[in-house]
């Protein structure tokens, strides 16, 4: 039996992505068009969050750099590692972007399937090491409660063999994905769907 058509979803492609106004591709600035490109080329599409944050070019520039910073640098934190933080936080955050998206990147670094969707639901459940799960308890309170982050915690890391650097890090990754996660929620940024699928 058929619906009619006012109860059919709609097709997920037609769907606006921001409340902003997105910007065409050949309008923006050089350098902000050839990361873009390279994205493309990369992965095969463009993630809706760079021709969302191409509002604001000088703002997009920023965040990029920040992004880079913390989430490409070395340390002993594993690129996977850095995912799962933001998978956890994204979720604490109710941002349906940053969890897909970065769902899908998590998936890929640890190449693990089941992971990234433990990690979104329940960090405390996921098949993580103990470590693992301090780093991400020390992430959440920063995340949602950085006022009460403490010697303590501080302490509880490095029984886990995180050494300052890596404090900072973890914080650093919780904080920054935190303005990436509201900025999402208020542009009502849209995952793309090629996201849903990668990894698994």
């Amino acid at each position: 039996m058929s619906h009619p058509p006012s109860s059919q979803a709609p097709a997920t492609q037609a769907l606006p992505i921001s409340r902003f106004p997105v910007p065409e591709l050949k309008d923006l600035p050089e350098d902000i068009r050839a990361r873009i490109l390279a994205v493309q080329e990369k992965s095969g599409f463009v993630p809706n969050v760079f021709l969302v944050l191409a509002h604001r070019p000088d703002e997009f520039r920023a965040f990029f750099a920040y992004h880079d910073a913390l989430m490409d640098k070395k340390g002993a934190l594993s690129k996977a590692e850095r995912e799962m933080i933001v998978v956890a936080t994204s979720n604490a955050n109710q941002c349906q972007y940053c969890v897909v998206a970065h769902g899908a990147i998590l998936r890929i670094r640890a190449k693990n399937p089941l992971l990234a969707d433990q990690v979104a639901v329940n960090y405390r459940k996921a098949d993580i090491t103990p470590r693992q799960k301090a780093m991400l308890d020390f992430a959440m309170k920063v995340s949602t409660q950085a006022h009460a982050v403490g010697d303590a915690d501080f302490d509880s890391l490095r029984g886990h063999g995180f050494d300052m650097d890596d404090v900072w890090d973890i914080a650093g990754i919780a904080a920054f994905f935190g303005l990436s996660n509201r900025m999402a929620n208020v542009t009502s940024m849209r995952p793309n769907d090629e996201f849903y699928t990668l990894g698994r």
